[in-house]
């Protein structure tokens, strides 16, 4: 109940919003105002402000609170309503879209501001004396979501029932604000934009490579230890390989365009999979050599609307963990759990605890989407819903989430800021091996089709990165740091100590601050970089043979011996401590 009268009380404001801006800025052209999660937010055309104004505007709002105005609902014929909203141009359109049978409803707030809308409000603005808002940020948003359209004003308020939760939200908001992985991309050099590289291009810089190459390695090793062959395929792929595949009739929207090149016809590719089929096709196969689990650490490129890229997260070319496993379908069972299991190797590995499984479905009234054979999609939907209740993992279903060619399970991040993000996936497929004829020959020497179990472990690597700066608000385990060890000097004459004991940490990535700066200064600029472990070094330590160690999080220091501490370091990265 408190979410419905939530939502009313939401929706409500807008309109009060809505009517002291028009109040406040003469001129302004209205467009929609709906209520969201935390608040609501109206779009304006012609409107011009900067956070100096909030308070003016909150201050508006309030007065036409005060003044307990009433909201009015009146019924009104779309001609009449084309002649009220005469001066809108954007509620005019929307007006001419409606259907010539629709009832259209308007809302008077007062006598003097009135808005097409559904409904429903309060009966009177004193209702909302109680109501807790604060006036968030303002943004561009193209009318109706499109580029093709104008960019209008957005202005974004939060909203709550009570003073506590309007609290409560505008302080994850600013802890959203401090883990934001774009905010720490730029403070700890990983990475960077250039708009003349390209929109969406991230480009890696020296610490960012080093925790792309950690993570590859890291994932490669487990892979490989469980019989997971490793390839490398071209990113570009001849049109017709995806005409193959069906991702050139289902996906192409989402692709770059085609290139024409010596009467052939490339695209930069959207995916691996492809690619795999024709590795798989270059091969003859018995069923005694399944299953094959063909791996690659592979580039991508999506085509992605410039208004929806988003940092590592949502970005036009990326990295995949990728692997393709051909098995028979006897094999399907030990297959998929033997991924379940690496999944959650790697999360305890990486200490995630709080995610969720999601068994992600075709939606049967949109079957376009989607490969067109109603059995294949039974057998694999409910091939997968018995392997997670044979294994007891808990899960959700989700109608409309499936790739087009299959259902996948999907392991749902909740993230420290509220996000809910997919970094695991694993996709049942009978329809590539029968598009690209894949075969291999079974005990009774048939030539039968295999399964294809696509899957991915990180996920892509740069939005895997982009989750684990907000998740630790760029405090990276050791083995993940670009630099894991700092090291000062507190005068001239212990630099040639400090050159030595670098020497002694050979294999650990470390940096040497020699500069004149008092040591606490440089003992900030250490933390700040966040890196896990600073070394001070003086007289006494060089008189010693030891290190004064200060662990990242910590204000004390410890004294031990130089082996001592590199035996430390040296089991806390074989471990991937976290």
């Amino acid at each position: 109940m408190d979410e419905e009268k939530q939502k009313m009380y939401r929706h409500s404001m807008s309109h009060v919003l809505a009517k002291a801006i028009k109040s406040l800025y003469p001129g302004v052209k209205v467009a929609i105002g709906p209520a969201i999660d935390n608040g609501f937010y109206y779009d304006f055309d012609n409107l011009t402000i900067s956070p100096d104004d909030f308070a003016k505007i909150e201050d508006k709002m309030r007065e036409i609170i005060n003044k307990n105005e009433d909201f009015k609902r009146i019924v009104v014929s779309k001609a009449e309503a084309e002649k009220l909203f005469a001066d809108e141009p954007y509620k005019l359109e929307l007006i001419r879209d409606l259907p010539k049978e629709e009832t259209i409803t308007v809302y008077y707030t007062g006598d003097d501001f009135y808005d097409l809308c559904r409904g429903p409000h309060v009966e009177n603005t004193k209702f909302l004396r109680g109501f807790a808002f604060k006036i968030n940020r303002v943004s561009g948003a193209y009318w109706r979501g499109s580029e093709k359209n104008k960019m209008l004003t957005r202005v974004y308020v939060y909203g709550f029932l009570n003073k506590d939760d309007l609290k409560e939200c505008i302080r994850l908001e600013e802890e959203a604000k401090e883990r934001d992985h774009r905010k720490l991309g730029k403070e700890l050099n990983i990475f960077m934009y250039s708009d003349l590289v390209g929109k969406g291009l991230p480009i890696w810089l020296p610490n960012g490579y080093i925790i792309r190459r950690e993570l590859s390695d890291y994932i490669v090793n487990k892979e490989l230890e469980l019989g997971y062959m490793h390839v490398m395929t071209p990113s570009l792929g001849n049109v017709n390989l995806y005409k193959t595949s069906g991702h050139w009739e289902h996906y192409k929207d989402d692709m770059f365009p085609a290139m024409e090149l010596d009467e052939e016809a490339y695209v930069l590719r959207p995916m691996n999979c492809p690619h795999h089929m024709m590795i798989y096709k270059n091969f003859k196969h018995s069923y005694r050599d399944l299953p094959l689990r063909i791996a690659e650490i592979a580039n991508d490129f999506r085509y992605e609307a410039s208004g929806n890229l988003v940092g590592l997260e949502r970005t036009r070319a990326f990295t995949q963990n990728d692997c393709h496993i051909f098995c028979r379908p006897d094999q399907i069972k030990q297959e998929v759990e033997g991924v379940i299991k690496l999944i959650l190797d790697v999360y305890k590995d990486f200490g995630f605890k709080n995610y969720s499984f999601r068994l992600s479905l075709r939606d049967p009234n949109n079957k376009e989407k989607y490969f067109a054979n109603d059995d294949l999609w039974q057998k694999s939907e409910d091939a997968l819903r018995q392997i997670l209740t044979d294994n007891k993992v808990e899960f959700y279903e989700a109608t409309g989430e499936a790739a087009f060619y299959g259902p996948k399970i999907d392991v749902q991040m909740h993230t420290a800021i509220g996000h809910d993000l997919t970094v695991s996936t694993v996709q049942l497929d009978y329809q590539l091996p029968e598009r690209f004829e894949l075969e291999y020959v079974d005990e009774n020497d048939n030539r039968v089709r295999p399964v294809v179990i696509h899957r991915a472990i990180l996920g892509s690597l740069d939005r895997f990165v982009a989750f684990l700066l907000e998740e630790t608000k760029g405090v990276l385990p050791l083995w993940l740091s670009p630099v894991q060890v700092r090291i000062l000097t507190i005068s001239e004459k212990n630099n040639e100590y400090a050159e030595s004991i670098k020497k002694l940490l050979r294999g650990f990535r470390v940096s040497v601050d020699l500069s004149n700066e008092s040591v606490g200064k440089k003992i900030r600029n250490a933390v700040l970089q966040k890196v896990p472990y600073i070394l001070v070094l003086g007289d006494k330590e060089m008189d010693e043979n030891l290190v004064a160690v200060r662990k990242r999080g910590s204000k004390d220091t410890t004294t031990m011996k130089a082996d001592e501490f590199v035996a430390l370091i040296k089991k806390e990265v074989e471990n991937h401590t976290i």
